[in-house]
């Protein structure tokens, strides 16, 4: 990897500043945390640099969508801070604050590697415009910037792209790890590389498969995107998911992956997007009045053969509706047969798979499950990652 590491910068005495992902999912009804993986993938980091000796480490995250005052109260950082405070064995100082006097007074006043987690980035508007003030506002805070929020460094905002602008910097151990696994295995993987992509439509990863035409060995398709490949072949699609002005765009797909796109050949319809619906195994053509919500039996055959074999598979989006049990069939035969590859490396492009793999139980039998759904699809589509860009090299 040409960027810096926590391992190639002194920390020693410094204040460090540290981009983290705690956008956690939260109970609507008491706004508890409803699961802390985000936290606990930034222990490492923080950790490493607490034993690093430190003056202090100043952590900044966003929480949910910022537009209203409604939004800010509901999307309080204080409610991680309780969370990480217990994970670390360490009292954590919350800042009710972005900017100003109480913020800069915690900063200045630490010692002894004091963590520090700061408000909510986007209650600053200049966050997502990346404003370079802001940026060079955070940067003076500190001597040295850390990435580590995976999650969102597709995204060139203040505290993604522009602390570092103005900082010596350096990756953490999340996102070298996701460079190390999804890097390698877009631009150097161990053949044959199996792409298996689903989730709901064709226009959320047009990018993705064009470049993966020219990377995989075999690209698989499902998910509710796989109908309108269906109708640009010419099947009856009933009532199923389609984007009719991507048809010709499913045709060209399907003219330049002759060979290796990999499309369902059954699907499990009903006549009702739920559990109570007439639910049955439908063909390549799904009957008017119904929608198919799943891949069939057949479908989840042929998938498994063409994955056998394979040394690399990249897995983003799901099979189906799997959050319903008569559609989570074609999912959960996904992660059977990632789980079960010899000796493969196994990569979950975050998202909906990755929640399907955790909510499973297959997650200690895949390689690698990516924190950052939009970001590993952005790289997965060659494209560049304006937080990595802003790292130092080597």
């Amino acid at each position: 990897m040409d960027k810096k590491t926590i391992k190639d910068i002194d920390v020693a005495g410094k204040t460090v500043l540290c981009r983290v992902d705690f956008n956690v999912p939260r109970s609507k009804e008491t706004g508890e945390i409803t699961n802390d993986n985000r936290v606990v993938a930034a222990l490492p980091t923080i950790n490493y640099l607490i034993e690093q000796g430190p003056k202090a480490i100043v952590l900044f995250s966003h929480l949910g969508k910022v537009k209203t005052e409604e939004d800010k109260a509901k999307n309080n950082l204080a409610v991680v801070a309780p969370c990480l405070e217990k994970h670390l064995g360490r009292p954590v100082k919350f800042i009710n604050a972005t900017r100003g006097e109480e913020l800069e007074t915690a900063i200045k006043e630490a010692t002894d590697a004091q963590v520090i987690l700061v408000q909510n980035t986007r209650y600053e508007a200049g966050e997502s415009k990346n404003d370079p003030e802001l940026g060079k506002y955070w940067a003076s805070l500190g001597d040295v910037f850390v990435e580590d929020a995976f999650g969102s460094v597709h995204r060139a905002h203040a505290s993604t792209a522009g602390i570092p602008a103005n900082l010596p910097s350096a990756v953490g151990f999340l996102v070298e790890k996701e460079i190390a696994y999804i890097g390698k295995a877009v631009n150097d993987p161990e053949r044959p590389l199996v792409a298996i992509l689903g989730g709901a439509k064709v226009s959320d990863k047009i990018g993705v498969i064009e470049n993966l035409l020219n990377v995989a060995d075999k690209i698989i398709v499902g998910g509710g995107m796989c109908y309108t490949f269906a109708k640009a072949m010419g099947h009856e699609i009933g009532n199923s998911l389609l984007e009719e002005d991507k048809i010709d765009l499913a045709k060209s797909f399907i003219e330049k992956g002759k060979g290796k796109l990999i499309l369902p050949i059954d699907s499990i319809c009903s006549d009702k997007f739920g559990v109570d619906g007439d639910i049955k195994e439908c063909g390549a053509d799904v009957p008017a009045g119904y929608m198919g919500l799943d891949i069939g039996p057949k479908s989840i055959e042929l998938f498994a053969k063409e994955l056998q074999g394979a040394k690399t598979v990249i897995w983003n989006g799901p099979m189906g509706v799997f959050e319903l049990e008569p559609f989570a069939k074609g999912t959960i035969a996904v992660c059977e047969a990632l789980a079960n590859l010899e000796g493969a490396n196994t990569i979950i492009g975050g998202g909906d798979s990755a929640a399907a793999v955790m909510q499973l139980g297959y997650a200690d039998r895949v390689s690698h499950i990516s924190t950052g759904g939009g970001a590993s699809l952005e790289y997965m589509e060659g494209k560049v990652l304006p937080g990595i860009a802003a790292i130092d090299d080597k």
